[in-house]
């Protein structure tokens, strides 16, 4: 094949790709390796490309006569990236004098992937074992030393229900997660009146903020505001968010609800609606907000437990959103407070008033 035409075709293939002669000298690289280690690669030695021992090795033992050889390396540039290396014997040499083909797939995505999993299960697990803990030492103890004490058998009881309450919660939100996850791909595209869920969601909430001395206070707009949504999906995300607001207000403080007209949202194409929960918190330290929509992350583990929080209300607000084709906007103050704002699309057919 000649040269000319072979670069054409490796230049079509999204992954670096090298051809080497016996020396291990580089005589053909495609424009992916090229645009990854830089121009210049042809005459050079190929471990000035890829400076990795065991990348050496691998190539080293194909052109030993090895008819094929793989491994997996981690390479700093451009940003952190593993890659699995794969070279192969040529049968024989071309017109370039090449002896083998060196490629590198990208698997840092498949790899992080695999720890997501297995930190998931590792988290679900940690999660659910304090509350089996406390429901089987309450089991023992009311069997036990408790059984004819009424007072203990109150206490524990109180207990047991707490803590089932609380693996009801997780095992909900789990399943939320699940659900939400298989469909992140399909966008909605039912009319959902954003200003009636909201206040549903308020009113739903009104007895819980009287009870704690954490008024809501919703800023009602002119209008009402429609766009394509699932609208329990959408009640789902202000829930979790007016409930994390009114969780993590000071005592006496009012919780705040409004809606605001975007003309640009980063990640979003044309106009958007804002919806804005801020609170009266102590605010979060700027170091933690990217990390507030992974899974079971918290800023203080103890502190939300006790409040009832999972873990994994702001993912799941995330995944709901990314559905939506819409964004989560945190802000935050240490000592004074914490905004989200939910960002949603507003398509042009859909605008301030239902379409006719």
């Amino acid at each position: 094949m000649m040269k000319d035409s072979l670069l054409i075709i490796l230049n079509a293939l999204p992954e670096p790709v090298f051809l080497t002669d016996a020396d291990r000298c580089i005589t053909l690289a495609n424009g992916a390796a090229r645009e990854l280690f830089g121009e210049g690669l042809i005459g050079k030695d190929f471990l000035d490309a890829v400076r990795h021992p065991d990348a050496l090795s691998c190539i080293d033992a194909v052109l030993s006569g090895q008819a094929k050889a793989e491994t997996v390396i981690s390479l700093p540039v451009p940003v952190r990236t593993t890659y699995r290396v794969s070279a192969m014997r040529l049968g024989s040499s071309d017109e370039s004098g090449a002896t083998a083909v060196i490629s590198l797939h990208d698997i840092s995505h498949v790899l992080e992937a695999e720890q997501m999993r297995s930190d998931f299960v590792a988290n679900v697990s940690h999660e659910l074992r304090s509350p089996l803990t406390a429901l089987s030492g309450g089991i023992e103890t009311l069997k036990g030393a408790a059984k004819e004490d009424a007072a203990g058998r109150k206490r524990f009881l109180d207990i047991m229900e707490r803590e089932a309450a609380r693996m009801n919660r997780l095992v909900g939100d789990l399943l939320s997660l699940s659900s939400v996850e298989v469909n992140e791909h399909v966008r909605p595209s039912e009319k959902v009146n954003v200003l009636g869920v909201v206040e549903s969601v308020v009113a739903s909430l009104e007895t819980q903020a009287r009870a704690e001395k954490k008024p809501i206070r919703l800023e009602r707009p002119e209008d009402d505001w429609y766009v394509l949504g699932d609208e329990d999906e959408l009640t789902q995300v202000f829930q979790n968010l007016i409930e994390n607001a009114l969780r993590y207000s000071r005592e006496e403080s009012e919780v705040s609800v409004s809606f605001s007209g975007l003309d640009r949202v980063s990640g979003i194409e044309g106009p958007a609606l804002g919806i804005v929960v801020k609170d009266q918190g102590e605010g979060i330290a700027a170091d933690n907000i990217p990390r507030l929509t992974e899974r079971f992350y918290r800023v203080d583990g103890s502190r939300s437990r006790e409040k009832g929080g999972t873990g994994l209300g702001l993912a799941i607000v995330k995944h709901i959103l990314n559905r939506h084709r819409g964004r989560l906007i945190i802000e935050s103050e240490k000592g004074v407070g914490s905004t989200f704002t939910a960002c949603l699309p507003l398509p042009l057919a859909v605008q301030k008033k239902p379409v006719s």
